[in-house]
């Protein structure tokens, strides 16, 4: 089963309205949607990987219809520590194929997971402390669903994109995160 990517819509924040489902690309004929309908492929909104600021509210925007009865994010942020070691900030490396892959890989979490439709943003470049870095959401008619494709989608992303991760610590030194033992 293959998922179909749609183009994402600008950010609208909290006061957006979210498509109807006759409204999205993919509706049956009648205009339903159904989300309820675990045949139905996966959809991917979006998959990308950019160095513009990201955020979990976007992705939500560009998934949520009113079919849903659940959806469920993930923000990963750039906290100020790691191993007991102060963190300043992060850069994050992107290989020349990772919005191919980051593509890939939602379009595979979106069919394991029929009736979901999902969208999910990487960041690259410099980050500081409290930035995005990765954010997604998954919309279902049931949580079961939705919690199960988005931590699919984040275990995904995290093993199979290739972007990369350096940490500037507070003391001056810097490391590739995985580059150790």
């Amino acid at each position: 089963m293959e998922a179909t990517i749609d183009a994402p819509t600008e950010p609208t924040g909290s006061g957006g309205r979210a498509p109807d489902a006759a409204e999205l690309p993919g509706s049956t004929e009648s205009g339903a949607f159904d989300l309820d309908d675990r045949s139905a492929p996966g959809r991917v909104a979006f998959a990308m990987v950019s160095e513009q600021a990201i955020s979990v509210e976007w992705c939500v925007d560009n998934v949520t219809t009113s079919s849903d009865g659940a959806v469920v994010t993930f923000s990963g942020i750039v906290r100020d520590h790691d191993d007991g070691r102060g963190v300043s900030r992060l850069s994050y490396s992107g290989h020349p194929s990772a919005p191919e892959v980051m593509r890939q890989v939602a379009d595979d979490v979106a069919a394991a997971h029929p009736g979901t439709r999902l969208a999910v943003a990487h960041r690259v470049g410099d980050l500081d402390i409290g930035d995005v870095a990765l954010a997604c959401a998954v919309s279902a008619a049931h949580r079961g669903a939705a919690f199960a494709a988005c931590a699919a989608l984040v275990d995904e992303v995290k093993a199979r994109v290739p972007i990369w991760k350096e940490q500037f610590f507070t003391d001056g030194s810097a490391e590739w995160v995985g580059s150790i033992g």
